[in-house]
């Protein structure tokens, strides 16, 4: 799996670049670069990867990326609309000229936060998400500055988690960040199929002890309740569809509809029919 070095360069008469939907949810991006990085995503569901972190997300996702670490593109594998917004600026950023201003204290904070990653839940992603689409109808100064007024509604907001991923470091991040994604892939082809933790683990060259050592270590969960997770929220997709709870269990990959039921209530706090109803 190849680890790919991002060059970044600022939009012209910009100090940073700002992007809209790349559309590389077809590509496998795996990537790093010592920019840190604002993004923002708008897709039924997708993959948040980001170091050693891995979730999901639906609906939104928004994320504040420290330098050097590596994350896969958040629209990767998303089969429906995406909207996405990304902002990159250099790793100094804040930390020579924009230091020495006082009003922007608590943004400097905040990146200084982000150099593991933060991710960001609730009102705070959807109200910082629909201010960043709206920058592309702004001329740069006045982006600059919705974009100073962004990062301090962040730096105020509890609705924050630290991702704790790690920069690139060592051949040793580096090999267990690959070995990751190699099981993020494994499980995307084969969800639907029973869960066998020795395929796993020898798809990854580790013992079965070694495997669900690691995997435990790096997700904080088990393998059987990660695949759980990943076929519940591809369950959710189906009944947002118009498929009943009987459909959506097995073309998700239960075998049993009492063990669906369990599994989707422990994962999302409500029964399958009960978020089928609220999502009429």
């Amino acid at each position: 799996m190849r680890l790919a070095l991002e060059t970044i360069k600022p939009d012209a008469e910009s100090s940073f670049r700002f992007l809209l939907t790349p559309n590389l949810n077809a590509v496998f991006y795996w990537h790093f670069h010592p920019e840190i990085e604002l993004v923002y995503v708008e897709a039924d569901r997708g993959i948040r990867h980001i170091g050693d972190h891995l979730a999901t997300y639906e609906g939104c996702d928004l994320a504040l990326i420290g330098s050097y670490i590596p994350h896969l593109n958040f629209d990767y594998g998303v089969k429906s609309t995406v909207e996405t917004v990304v902002i990159q600026f250099p790793a100094d950023y804040f930390e020579q000229g924009l230091a020495r201003i006082p009003e922007l204290s608590r943004v400097v904070d905040l990146i200084r936060r982000a150099k593991n990653g933060l991710a960001f839940t609730g009102e705070t992603k959807r109200e910082a998400g629909a201010r960043l689409k709206k920058l592309q109808h702004l001329d740069r100064f006045s982006q600059f500055v919705e974009l100073m007024r962004i990062f301090e509604y962040l730096a105020a907001s509890d609705e924050c988690l630290d991702l704790q991923a790690r920069p690139i470091a060592s051949a040793q991040v580096l090999k267990k960040q690959a070995r990751i994604h190699q099981v993020y892939q494994y499980v995307e082809e084969h969800f639907l199929e029973p869960i066998n933790t020795r395929l796993i683990a020898e798809h990854v060259s580790l013992s079965v002890p070694a495997f669900c050592r690691y995997f435990k270590a790096a997700t904080r969960l088990t393998y059987t309740d990660f695949v759980n997770q990943y076929r519940i929220t591809h369950a959710k997709k189906l009944l947002m569809q118009g498929k009943n709870v009987s459909e959506s269990c097995f073309e998700s990959g239960f075998e049993s509809l009492s063990y669906f039921n369990r599994a989707f209530k422990k994962v999302s706090g409500v029964s399958p029919s009960i978020f089928k109803r609220t999502c009429a």
